[in-house]
Parts: C-alpha cells; structure tokens; sequence
C-alpha cells in the first residue's frame, strides 16, 4: 500500500504565543488504515488535525515549519477548498460547521461545490443520511436538532464527500452507544475501499480495533504503535492523559494471566484458566439505594410539544427527585433528556401537565427565583458564554442578583479554584478550549450556589484527569447537600458516580432506579440504544454488585 499521510518535522505556534503547539512531529500512514491518535487536553491533537487540510497554515495563521504531505502533495502549497477533495474534517466544534437551513441541503453543500452530477449528490445524501440515522429529518433546521444529532449531521455532510482521507476530531463525544458504534464501523468500509481514517478520541475503547495508535503529551508523538502495544503501556498511558482499558486494570489487580483489552477476550480468559471457579455466579440482591430526602422537583403527567416542527417531545412523564440525589439521565440522541431538564429550572414551559419546584409550579416563579433554586449548565457550554473575561463570566449571576462587589470576588475565586481554572481571570471565553469553557460554564452556575445543578453533558471535551476532576468536584457538592443532575452518554461516569439512573425513549421513562439496578437489565438498555461499560458488563456476567475495579477486586476477594 502507498502512503497516503507522510509528516516531516511537522512544528506551529500560533500567532501570538510563545511556545509551539506541535513540535517535531513524523509519522507516516499508509492508505487503508485506521489511525487513533489520544492525548490530554492542549496536547496538540485538534492542531495536527487541521494541519492535514491545509487549515494550518492557511487559516490558522503562525510560525509554521517543516512539510505535510497528502498522496505526495505538499498541503501547505494548496488552499483549503482544494484539499477538501482529498481530505475530509469533522470539526472537534462541530457546531461550527453546521450553516445550511434545513438537514438535507447541509449534506449536499459539499458535493455540490465539488460540482458533482445532481444524481450522485442525490446518491449521496440518501446513503449517508441513512447512515447517520437522519433519514426521518431531512427537512428539520439543523439548529432544532439534539446535540447528538447535530454531531450525527456534521460527520454525514463530510462523508458525503467521499474523501480519500477522513479525518474526525472527537466525533463521537455527544453520540449515544449505539451511534458511537455506527461511527467507527465507518473504519471497516473505509479500509476495505482503500481509504484512510483518523480519529481523534479520548475512549481507549475507540483505539482497540485500529491499526495504529499515537500517544500525544504537550505537543509531542511520544508512542507510535498496534494498540496491543499502546494500550498495555499504562504508565505512558497515563502521562498522556487517557484512561486505561478496565480489563487490563482488573486482571493485573488481580493478577489474572493475560491482558485482555476486551470484555468479551477477558470472558474467554476467565473461562480458559478458571480464574473464578471459588466463586459463585449468582445475581445478587440490588440494594435499593440511598435514603431519599424531600421532594424538591416532580413532573406530572409533563408534555411538551415544540412548536415550529410538531414534535412531542415529552410524552406524559411522571418523575419526582428528592433533596440529594445524584441523578444521571441516560438515553438515545433525541430521546428527551435535554427538553426535559431544560422544564426543571424553567427554560421550557410545559405544553400540558404540570412541573414542579419545592411544590411550586415553575411558571409561578420569576427567572431570577428559579436561578438560586436550580442551576444549569448547557450542553454547549458556548451557548450561555458571552462576557468579556472569565471573572465577568462567572460572576454575573451574581452581579445580577445584587450581590456586593467584594461576595462576588470572593465566590468567582473559589467557584474558578473548584473547577480548577484559577488565574484564569482576566482570559477571553472563547479564546479557551472547549475543554476550559465547559468549566466556565460550570463556574458560573457555582457561584449561584442552586440547591440543584444540572449538567448536559459535563465531560465533554475534558481528558481522562478533567473528567475525574469534573466528576469529584460534582460528588462533593452533592456531599454537601446540592442536588445533582448530569445527562450524559459516557456510562463509565454515570455507573461509577449516580445512585439513581433515568433512561429514557422517545419521550418517555423507560427506566428509573439505583443505578446497579438499571445497568444490570441489559436488554432493557438495549431498548435505549445503550449497554453499560465493560467492567459492568463483567460484573453483570459474574453475578456480582461491582461497579468500579475497585470494588470487583473486593468482591472477587472476598
């Protein structure tokens, strides 16, 4: 096979900074492959993305040296639009490249520019429509969709290119299970039509079926190889940022033979060596959770219908949560999870039924009233950011609220070192990684100090180490009394972090409960197009209560 991507000494800085973002990268890709590429957070893997289309140096201005070339073609000699037909990009911001109005025409945009026959766009749209799963949407406006969707949209408009190269930036961060898997099933069709993939990602999960992986530390290529040899280099792993692989953790815990990088190669292990035969595999008794406090929001008989395109959202849902919990709301892109926490602090009215704060109907609050009751953080966080610096961001909430100059300077320091964003003050918003603005955002609702905070989506964009740090800061406000509310589609963090899962379907509850409980009917999650994490998995298939490694190992060595 060829090579389809040869990178020599690849280093940039941007345009006013002082240390480079890339430095000394080499490599070489043969066509046909599947490429992962992981690495913390400003590790320089979105950079190296758009240095593949020519976006760096020729949109992305700054010191640029050594050569990138594609099929033997220098990018940084050609401009963006002619190396779009070589090289597809799927935005880590995929938001950012949605601009058509309705579903369709966002797919033919770029088929269209390449000036393709009316019957291969149309051969196109419908093909790739159908595989993102949008077919039932053409004619919505793209800004109506989920977040999920939105994403779903973005990665089709690109294949619908058909490029030579594909290139995805985190395409799978607000996709469900099972539309993360439909995602990198594209790896198959691409290799076996001579094509090349390269996925950026934080899941190690993503990098089991590559080809080759890359390991990014500030900067840097530091490990380049089959994922058999990157994924059992924990403490390389580690330093880059990305969780390791749960069976690895468990069998070397344990110290069980074998490496298995799967749960279905960690059954046959156990199998094999009878590495289980002291223990019974029995389902255990799920203890029913957490004592439960005072009613603090309840939806009766809540439905809400959006009104430009008709769609119910919310089909008569019967929910209450108490003073407390920790709740997180799993489900499929579009299933309802976002409208209906969008009713709990009165961002939505409902179109009938009733949904209730401490009792009271949300409609009878002023917007001010239900801010100090029940906080929010977006999905995208860039939809609620539009101060000037990060201080005036996060205090203005307050300054809103009346509060004095010296409580709002004082509650911006702690909420910034919570989230762990201090001397960050004076920095622009949009000028941060998504990453940073998600912790913004979360920033600005601590400071509120809301009995409940909730979160769509609070991982998204954040590394291994950032997602914990997000999750640990969320578990201590709920020890401290704070009600907490994540929708979320990584299942590691809601098994390991929610006494109480939601799942829901088509607008409706399709299962509420402690969260062992939840995760051990797989069938019913399967319904949700969900399946609980790997360790789960095991768990479920041994006939044990663990829902962490920690926890497995205590249970197996009892």
């Amino acid at each position: 096979m060829s090579v389809a991507i040869s990178i020599e000494d690849l280093t940039f800085t941007y345009q006013g900074n002082e240390r480079p973002t890339l430095k000394n990268i080499n490599g070489q890709i043969k066509e046909g492959t599947f490429i992962v590429v992981m690495g913390h957070g400003g590790a320089g893997k979105s950079t190296l993305c758009c240095s593949l289309n020519a976006l760096i140096p020729k949109f992305f201005r700054g010191k640029y040296q050594g050569r990138v070339l594609i099929k033997g073609q220098e990018v940084a000699r050609h401009r963006v639009a002619e190396m779009s037909r070589l090289v597809g990009l799927v935005l880590q911001d995929f938001e950012a490249q949605l601009f058509s109005t309705n579903v369709e025409l966002e797919m033919a945009f770029g088929p269209e520019n390449h000036c393709l026959p009316r019957q291969e766009i149309e051969r196109r749209i419908e093909r790739y429509l159908a595989f993102v799963g949008l077919e039932k949407l053409r004619n919505r406006e793209p800004a109506s969709l989920s977040g999920g969707q939105k994403q779903r949209l973005a990665i089709g408009s690109v294949l619908a290119l058909e490029p030579k190269i594909l290139v995805m930036d985190e395409p799978t961060t607000d996709l469900d299970p099972l539309g993360r898997k439909e995602v990198l099933s594209v790896a198959e069709s691409i290799r076996e039509e001579g094509r090349m993939l390269l996925i950026v990602d934080h899941e190690p999960e993503t990098a089991v079926t590559a080809d080759q992986v890359w390991l990014m530390r500030d900067g840097q290529v530091v490990s380049q190889g089959s994922p058999s040899k990157i994924l059992l280099d924990v403490t390389t792993m580690e330093s880059c940022g990305i969780k390791t692989l749960p069976m690895v953790e468990l069998f070397r815990s344990l110290n069980w033979p074998g490496n298995p990088l799967t749960v279905e190669t960690a059954i046959e292990l156990i199998q094999k060596h009878h590495l289980t035969q002291h223990f019974k595999l029995k389902a255990k008794t799920v203890s029913s959770g957490q004592s439960k406090g005072s009613p603090i929001l309840k939806a009766e008989e809540l439905r809400y219908i959006y009104p430009t395109y008709y769609v119910e959202a919310l089909r008569g849902i019967d929910l209450t949560i108490y003073e407390g919990e920790f709740i997180a709301i799993l489900g499929q892109n579009g299933s309802g999870k976002t409208t209906l926490a969008k009713h709990f602090n009165g961002l939505l009215k409902p179109t009938s039924g009733h949904m209730l704060v401490q009792n009271k109907p949300t409609t009878e609050y002023s917007h001010r009233e239900l801010a100090r009751l029940v906080g929010y953080v977006f999905q995208n966080p860039d939809h609620q950011i539009f101060a000037r610096t990060v201080a005036d961001e996060v205090g203005f909430g307050l300054k809103m609220q009346g509060e004095p100059p010296k409580t709002i300077e004082k509650r911006v320091a702690g909420a910034l070192e919570v989230v762990g964003l201090q001397g960050y003050e004076q920095k622009i918003p949009f000028t941060l990684t998504k990453g940073e603005r998600q912790c913004v955002a979360v920033a600005s609702v601590l400071t509120a100090q809301s009995q409940v905070i909730i979160l769509d989506e609070p991982t998204t964009g954040l590394d291994y180490r950032h997602q914990r740090n997000m999750m640990e800061m969320l578990k201590r406000l709920n020890r401290y009394g704070h009600t907490i509310i994540i929708i979320t589609h990584s299942m590691w963090v809601a098994s390991e972090y929610a006494n109480r899962t939601i799942v829901m379907k088509d607008g409706y509850i399709l299962s509420d409960g402690p969260t062992r409980a939840v995760f051990a009917d797989e069938a019913r999650l399967v319904e949700a197009s969900l399946c609980p994490p790997s360790l789960v998995r095991l768990s479920n298939w041994l006939g044990t209560e663990a829902l962490t490694v920690q926890e497995m190992v205590q249970e197996l060595k009892k």
